[in-house]
């Protein structure tokens, strides 16, 4: 689906980290909001992370969801949000009948995909797949919480930039 489309779902999902909230994340979550009337949101627990190979330290998971309320609350989305924590890299979206779309990056279209037959092994309807582009920084390369806590680039995906958490 093209990022123009006007193409709305009653209910959509999307998840991360969400550990530095960045211009990918923005990407992410707007799209969510802009195709879908109600947003399941995602989080990585605390004993996912654990599981996870992750090249760097991840904040709580009660403060990375006070940051994302935070964000979602500045842009009038609160109403329609739903943030649930992640105990897998599934949540919700294999279980919900009434979920109808996956708003992922072309990084985590497997996840998507996975879903999809997992939904259909439980009866259920495929989802929608809406692929958000990553967003690159200055230098052509995506942003990532990875990049930000290296010191490559802030959440903006400016060059050498020192990084302010969220």
């Amino acid at each position: 689906m093209s990022r123009n489309a006007k193409r709305h779902f009653k209910k959509v999902a999307t998840g991360g980290t969400f550990d530095i909230l960045h211009e990918g994340h923005a990407a992410l979550l707007s799209r969510a909001f802009e195709i879908g009337d109600n947003v399941t949101i995602g989080v990585t627990s605390d004993n996912l992370i654990r599981k996870l190979a992750k090249e760097h330290p991840v904040r709580p998971y009660a403060e990375r969801v006070k940051g994302l309320k935070k964000y979602v609350e500045e842009r009038n989305w609160s109403d329609r949000a739903n943030i649930t924590a992640l105990q897998d890299k599934w949540g919700p979206t294999v279980l919900e009948p009434r979920m109808e779309a996956i708003v992922v990056t072309g990084d985590t279209q497997g996840s998507a995909d996975e879903i999809n037959r997992l939904r259909n092994a439980k009866g259920l309807h495929p989802l929608h797949v809406e692929i958000v582009k990553l967003i690159v920084a200055e230098n052509g390369r995506p942003i990532s919480t990875t990049r930000i806590h290296r010191g490559e680039i802030d959440p903006q995906g400016r060059i050498g930039k020192r990084v302010r958490s969220t």
